[in-house]
Order: C-alpha cells, then sequence, then structure tokens
C-alpha cells in the first residue's frame, strides 16, 4: 500500500478516535527511514492527503529504528518548550514499497555497466562510514558479533522467538490488541478490498524443534529467519499534548513522558544500544540501571534479533523476561523501522492500562551503531 494512502488512514483514525479538533492541532511530526520523493516530507505529505487544514505544517525525521521514538519525543519537546499545545506524531515505513536508485545516472557513465540500489539493502551496508569503522555486510554481522561476546547460542535464540511468536498469538486470541488496532482497506485489482486487521507473520506453532530446523544466514551463526524481526509495513501515529491543554482540548491522556536518552555504540555491535541508554538515562534521572528497571512493569525492547535481546539483558544485568516484551515484539510482530517506536509506545500504554496503570520503558537498538529509551507513566 502506498505511503500517502497508509499514513493518511491512521491519521484519520486518530483524529476521530481522539476527538480532537484538527484546528488545534500545532504540527505534525513523522517518522520514516526509508523516504523516497514519492512522498517528501512525510508528515506535510501525509496531513494534507488526509484532509487536514492546510495551515498544519508538518515535518519528517529519521533516526532509523529509534525514528518513531524520537517523533514521540521532539514533539513532546516542542509542547515543553511552549511552541505548540498538540502535536500529532507517528512513523511509517512501506518496506515492500522501497525503491532502487543509481547514484551514477545523472551525469551518465562513459562506459560500463549502470548498478541500480536496493535501499533497503544498501541503507544496512552503508549504516557507518567504512573508513573510520571497516566494512560492515548488515545488521545480520552485527548481531552476530553480540552472540559471540554475550555467549548466546543458537538454541537461546531460538527459544526466545517462539516465545515471542506465542506471546504475540495470545494477546491476539485474548484480544489485547484491539483497541490499538486500525483496520486498513486494501484495493485490490479485480475483487472487493480486502480488511487487513490483524497481523500476518505471528506463527503460533513456532517452537524450538520447528525453528531448529532453519539455515542460519551466515555459516556456523545463530541468525535466521525464525529468530530475526519481520520486514513490514506499517503505520502508526498518536497525539503529544501539553498538560495544561487536556481539558480545553476535551483530551484524556493514556501516559506521560518521564524521560528519555539517545546513545551511540560502535558500528559493529548495534544491536547493544540499549545498554548504553538506559545507563545515560538512568544518570539524568539520578538513579542505578538495575533501580531504573526494578521500578517498571513492564519494559518494550526491540526485537531485532533474538540474540540482541538476549545480549542487551545480559549488558543491563537484568533478566527479568516476564516483564520484557510480554505481547511480543519485532520477531512476531515484525520491525516497520520508522513506525516501530510509536508502535511499541502503543501496546505497552495500553498494556499498562489494563494492569490499572504503572511505568514502562520503551528502548530499542539503532542501526548505525545508537541506542535509545524513553519512560512513561500511565494513570
Amino acid at each position: 500500500m502506498p505511503v500517502e494512502d497508509l499514513g493518511a488512514g491512521i491519521i484519520n483514525a486518530v483524529v476521530e478516535r481522539s476527538g480532537i479538533d484538527p484546528e488545534r492541532l500545532d504540527d505534525v511530526v513523522f517518522a520514516q527511514s526509508y523516504a523516497n520523493s514519492e512522498v517528501p516530507c512525510v508528515g506535510r505529505w501525509l496531513a494534507l492527503n488526509a484532509g487536514l487544514p492546510i495551515a498544519l505544517p508538518g515535518m519528517q525525521l529519521d533516526r532509523r529504528c529509534g525514528g518513531g521514538l524520537q517523533a514521540i519525543v521532539t514533539a513532546a519537546m516542542m509542547v515543553q518548550t511552549g511552541a505548540a499545545d498538540a502535536v500529532l506524531t507517528g512513523g511509517i515505513e512501506s518496506m515492500s514499497r522501497i525503491e532502487y536508485y543509481s547514484t551514477s545516472n545523472r551525469w551518465g557513465s562513459r562506459a560500463g555497466n549502470s548498478v541500480l540500489y536496493d535501499r533497503l539493502d544498501r541503507g544496512r551496508e552503508r549504516s557507518q562510514p567504512e573508513h573510520r569503522f571497516g566494512k560492515i555486510s548488515g545488521m545480520i554481522e552485527t548481531a552476530e558479533n553480540l552472540a559471540k561476546d554475550y555467549g548466546v547460542s543458537r538454541e537461546a535464540a531460538d527459544a526466545y522467538a517462539a516465545r515471542s511468536h506465542q506471546r504475540a498469538h495470545a494477546a491476539w486470541e485474548a484480544g489485547k490488541f484491539d483497541d490499538e488496532v486500525v483496520p486498513v482497506t486494501v484495493p485490490q485489482r479485480k475483487g472487493d478490498p480486502i480488511v487487513f486487521a490483524r497481523d500476518e507473520g505471528i506463527r503460533p506453532g513456532s517452537t524450538v524443534e520447528t525453528l531448529s530446523k532453519l539455515r542460519t544466514v551466515s555459516p556456523g551463526g545463530t541468525v535466521t529467519a525464525g529468530n530475526a524481526s519481520q520486514q513490514n509495513d506499517a503505520a502508526a501515529a498518536c497525539i503529544i499534548v501539553a498538560e495544561d491543554k487536556l481539558d480545553e482540548l476535551g483530551l484524556e491522556p493514556l501516559g506521560f513522558l518521564t524521560g528519555w536518552a539517545a546513545a551511540g555504540c560502535d558500528p559493529a555491535r548495534m544491536g547493544i544500544g540499549p545498554v548504553p541508554a538506559v545507563q545515560r538515562l538512568a544518570a539524568r534521572t539520578g538513579v542505578s540501571v538495575h533501580e531504573l528497571l526494578d521500578a517498571l512493569d513492564v519494559v518494550e525492547l526491540n526485537e531485532a534479533f533474538a540474540v540482541q535481546v538476549l545480549a542487551v539483558l545480559e549488558g543491563w544485568d537484568w533478566r527479568d523476561e516476564e516483564r520484557v516484551n510480554v505481547n511480543g515484539s519485532g520477531i512476531s510482530l515484525g520491525h516497520p523501522i520508522g513506525a516501530t517506536g510509536v508502535r511499541m509506545v502503543t501496546t505497552m500504554l495500553h498494556e499498562l492500562h489494563r494492569r490499572g496503570g504503572g511505568k514502562g520503558l520503551a528502548t530499542m537498538c539503532i542501526g548505525g551503531g545508537q541506542g535509545m529509551a524513553a519512560t512513561f507513566e500511565a494513570v
């Protein structure tokens, strides 16, 4: 589905479900990691395509896998500084429509072949300056580096992946995602449109035994198609509002952003990014990492790879997996890069509300060697 249609649908749903007057929105902030000139400046484009007021501006940002969470944080900073009262915020990725491109055709080639790059693969290969860090073949290599660094076995990775699928399946069957999902109507060339209303990548029959039959991507490695995140199309959105404007706008908050931090790490070990990010967040709030984590009710830790999640838990020296990704995550639900952070926060806040409130953490590793973390409280 085109980015412009997928995004317009989620924007209209957020405006309708919240009941906010679109005229009271001050800006639109959207994340997208694989943008192109078909939909330039995606925040503005989506707002216009959704029929929102022409006077409403919009912008686009990219922090790769952390883009969606960064969009939430950026909107919050706009509100905190008084630059805005209400910001429509989200993330989007249509990974099935990421294009091929050339870097040589504009000026022509005197001889030889003209290469078309796959923007998706090329973005993974070019996630860091090669002259400084050497060549990195892609994200799988970074995951295998963590498996070696932290002694994560193939069996442990498969066990974690199976649990992700089982938890996501159980959550769907229990209706836990119903309130946060917006069904999408997908036109067909022939016949009636298809109403797409449920994640299609969940494999409830996944077990360590079935996953163990898959070949590793790298010889002798741990990463397979079964214990890595899925490649998805998705959009997610919310509204960030100044607390003193809630009553005036007639809105009831799902939760409050209470802190955030981003940190860099070795690009060849990008999956460990949540460790320095949470360390920085803890330092800013004057507590230890263990004190920060122990005070949480749920943790949303992006599942780029199962070995990456297990390495991060080792890096934190905190292994309470009963609080981590209780409804599944990237391995079972997918990792549509720019949308993931908003999806994670949405799922987390709805889970906290089912529990009567509490505190949560959303954190992810980021291609190119970064991590991001943010804490929220639901009341």
